[in-house]
């Protein structure tokens, strides 16, 4: 079918997220996109679509008005680059896909039992995450993180995770003070049920935190230096 013989909606209803959008996200990333700003015109994006040059043109100032593309010229011809948050769209459908063919995905880390620096207790007792806890976890944490010291060679894994499907937890605005949001994954810490927390902002590089129903140190007699080994996976 030629783009002069598509439906007549196609060509005058707003671009959908997840229909001509996300092919020329897709299109764009195959381009080099993604890392390089790449020189391509609307009707080289609409003949490789399948589309008009103007259909074309219209998805990339509508990914540009979302945020999901950087345009600019060059010797009269535009240059065109994917930003960070275009990425994380690609990053959510290959998550999705990968689910689908692979199923939840499952990693091993290994460390050692390290005091933090003692906050785990003052935001956990937050209510704005209480509640969210409570709804997402299914049960409310005990008031503080147990945290597990890794070796650079594990790091590697955990970088993983940030292509998997996690428990969302939103950040929030009280008393004055804003509070960041984390992502929860289900875990098991020496075989206890627990979950691994990672927060979007963190003092660590180094080190995982993990939360549970009841005091992790309590439980497994943990103390300082004791080596510990977690499975997690994705939700």
């Amino acid at each position: 079918m030629t783009a002069a013989e598509r439906p007549a909606v196609r060509e005058l209803g707003r671009p959908r997220t997840r229909g001509e959008l996300l092919a020329a996200l897709q299109l764009l990333a195959h381009a080099g996109a993604d890392h390089t700003p790449v020189v391509l015109t609307s009707r080289e994006l609409g003949e490789r679509l399948g589309v008009s040059q103007q259909a074309a043109d219209r998805y990339l100032l509508e990914l540009e008005r979302r945020g999901l593309l950087a345009r600019s010229l060059a010797n009269r011809r535009q240059r065109l680059s994917l930003t960070p948050e275009a990425l994380e769209v690609l990053r959510g459908e290959y998550r999705s896909y990968r689910r689908i063919f692979e199923g939840p995905a499952r990693a091993s880390i290994a460390g050692e039992v390290a005091s933090g620096l003692g906050e785990g207790r003052y935001y956990l007792s937050q209510p704005g995450y209480v509640v969210q806890f409570a709804e997402r976890l299914g049960y409310e944490p005990y008031p503080g993180t147990l945290n597990v010291r890794i070796r650079p060679s594990e790091g590697r894994r955990l970088v993983a995770l940030r292509d998997w499907n996690g428990l969302r937890i939103d950040g929030f605005e009280a008393g004055g003070r804003t509070f960041g949001g984390a992502t929860c994954y289900p875990a098991k810490l020496n075989g206890h049920a627990c979950h691994l927390i990672r927060p979007d902002r963190s003092h660590y590089q180094d080190v995982i935190e993990f939360v549970a129903k009841d005091r992790l140190r309590t439980r497994l007699r943990l103390k300082d230096g004791d080596a510990v080994a977690a499975e997690i996976e994705e939700r």
